[in-house]
């Protein structure tokens, strides 16, 4: 259409081309980025390289404003907040394990275990193990394997060797599985031995996993105590 309204010598052309540049110029060119773009370009000021403020802020605002006032240190606090909202991971406090209702609640479990094991709870523990229960001491000698019908003597036998329990756990990992839910953790245990002096405590760190079945609205306790 153009060309049908251009002038023999081609100067109304270059009229409406260069009225339609400045209009061009007149509006803020806004870059358009997908939900992941923007979670990429938020992580990518996470790490630090600030020296790219100004090519990735081109994602998401006029770049009249970045050129502006790429140094502004309120441009700058705008990326820091929304890095904080949008690239940072939220853990369970006092753990390594991602804040969601599905953790909490097996974290909850885990705790309602570790406290029975210091308490030397004997009957909580047995309650919170499945009929299904079996633990197989990591070799292949079978004459140390522990299933539910044994646990309860091998908790005994255990707790009467130790005359106090301190037992931290770090929670490291919560996976799933079709059918179990893994637990990794790091444990701290401190356990005082029966002494005519009052006891020696003596203390060991270990890696550990508790592997649990859904029961109900909880769980129960396959391997792992």
């Amino acid at each position: 259409m153009l060309a049908a309204c251009a002038e023999p010598d081609g100067r109304a052309g270059a009229h409406v081309f260069q009225a339609a540049e400045l209009q061009r110029r007149a509006v803020p060119r806004i870059w358009p980025v997908t939900g992941h773009g923007m979670a990429r370009v938020l992580c990518v000021l996470s790490l630090g390289r600030a020296s790219e403020l100004v090519t990735l802020s081109r994602a998401f605002l006029p770049i009249d404003t970045v050129m502006r006032n790429a140094a502004s240190p309120v441009l700058i606090l705008v990326f820091a907040v929304a890095v904080a909202s949008g690239c940072v991971t939220k853990f369970i406090p006092n753990t390594d394990v991602v804040d969601n209702p599905d953790n909490r609640q097996v974290v909850a479990f885990c705790e309602a275990y570790r406290r029975a094991v210091e308490r030397k709870d004997l009957v909580t523990l047995v309650e919170l193990a499945s009929p299904q229960y079996y633990e197989d001491g990591g070799n292949v000698d079978a004459s140390d394997d522990i299933d539910y019908a044994g646990l309860r003597q091998y908790l005994t036998k255990k707790f009467s060797e130790a005359k106090s329990i301190r037992y931290e756990i770090r929670y490291r990992r919560v996976s799933r599985g079709p059918d179990v839910v893994l637990v990794d953790y790091t444990y701290s245990g401190s356990y005082r031995l029966p002494s005519k002096g009052g006891g020696k405590w003596r203390s060991t760190v270990e890696e550990n996993r508790l592997e649990l079945v859904a029961s109900g609205d909880s769980f129960k306790i396959v391997a792992g105590m």
